[in-house]
């Protein structure tokens, strides 16, 4: 393989992105891409597909691809014109250069397309970098096709719940008059007396040794918001046994229910081994009654009543006073355990495929710097492109 050293502005060229308001946008399926990826959609398209896009200002040298038609948002540069170059292998090739620390704005963030064209950089030509993209672009579609099968069942589970416990079309339902709203021998049922749940605390971060070599998961909202799925392995926090003994937080058991109860409110998630929490989170605990999915979907649906009920000078909060005097729907048993028989396939699937997308980023982070520094070499090697990139053209300029 032949690399050679040449100023980035010699492989691309930059572009500053369109502005355009939330008031000028109309109903479509053309992405808005802002420095942190896809914002909206529009009807109207500036740039064809496929393209790069990376962030300009707030979130700086994020790297975005684009398969199809796009507009990129004032907060981004996009490549107008690739020289050449494989659009895909540019946008690994771009996300390995770190180009925050090209950071020219004074208050926020901004990246200056002119200085940005002028670092020196190692590139491999074009036929290598069409091979680099496409093992990359193999592992891409692997976690894309996973991601469609989690959306799918995630979506039919939910659907399920809709149509038995908030349409109340479930098996067995009969044209009979209603109880106060609800078929004869379901209730509301107080939260406080309906299940067990937490709150959450932390140990002083003063104190190293209860943050040093810790092997107890510590969830904290982020944990939950930039999570990429609903089931949550490991923490970014971790908690030694010392730091949990001298706070008041629970180890609460493994698939729990964790929902976020400050600032941000009723964001979800499900803990795959014991964990504690901070105090931004209340933590449901399943029970016969109340299975994980049930609790689970109830929990997600309930989000704008839990949203209303928070109050705070500071900062929106849930308490947990008032969670436990919030009524859930309690159907007849045995039709919430059909339902819970029904869909935790669903959910063990699920958790399936974000575990293997979990293994597939993994194995594809680790090779993307060997790659684009040539110490793995594809010159060799015979090299089928994968389905996505069959279909790339060159952009229209």
């Amino acid at each position: 393989m032949i690399f050679r050293e040449r100023l980035l502005g010699d492989l691309l060229t930059f572009q500053r992105g369109f502005d355009i308001t939330k008031a000028e946008q109309s109903p479509g399926e053309v992405p808005i891409v802002s420095s942190s990826g896809t914002s909206s959609f529009h009807s109207e398209a500036k740039v064809s597909g496929p393209g790069v896009v990376i962030g300009r200002k707030g979130s700086l040298g994020t790297v975005h691809f684009l398969s199809c038609d796009f507009w990129p948002h004032d907060t981004t540069l996009w490549i107008k014109d690739f020289k050449g170059n494989d659009p895909r292998f540019l946008s690994y090739f771009l996300s390995t250069l770190h180009l925050e620390v090209f950071d020219t704005g004074s208050s926020n963030p901004t990246l200056n397309r002119n200085h940005v064209h002028k670092i020196k950089v190692l590139a491999p030509e074009p036929a290598d970098q069409h091979k680099i993209a496409a093992i990359l672009s193999a592992y891409d579609d692997l976690i894309a096709n996973n991601q469609r099968r989690i959306a799918l069942l995630g979506s039919t589970a939910e659907e399920i719940y809709r149509e038995w416990f908030v349409r109340m079309r479930f098996p067995g339902a009969k044209p009979v008059t209603l109880e106060k709203g609800l078929p004869p021998g379901w209730k509301h049922e107080l939260i406080g007396g309906a299940f067990k749940f937490f709150g959450g605390a932390t140990p002083s971060k003063d104190v190293a040794r209860y943050w040093t070599n810790g092997d107890v998961n510590w969830f904290t909202p982020t944990d939950i918001t930039a999570a990429d799925g609903i089931y949550l392995e490991s923490s970014r926090d971790r908690c030694t046994e010392d730091g949990l003994a001298d706070c008041s937080a629970n180890l609460f058991p493994a698939y729990c229910v964790m929902m976020t109860s400050r600032a941000t409110i009723g964001a979800i998630g499900i803990n795959t081994e014991p964990a504690c929490t901070n105090q931004g989170f209340i933590t449901c605990i399943p029970n016969e009654q109340y299975p994980l999915t049930y609790l689970y979907h109830w929990l997600k649906l309930a989000k704008p009543h839990f949203e209303m009920l928070s109050g705070g000078a500071t900062f929106a909060e849930l308490t947990k006073g008032t969670f436990k005097r919030i009524r859930i729907l309690t159907p007849d048993i045995a039709l919430v355990g059909r339902y819970e028989k029904l869909t935790r396939p669903m959910f063990d699937e699920m958790e399936s495929l974000q575990k293997a997308n979990g293994k597939l980023q993994s194995t594809r982070d680790a090779l993307l710097p060997r790659l684009i520094s040539g110490k793995l070499r594809v010159d060799q090697l015979n090299i089928q492109a994968p389905p996505s990139m069959r279909a790339d053209t060159a952009p229209a300029v």
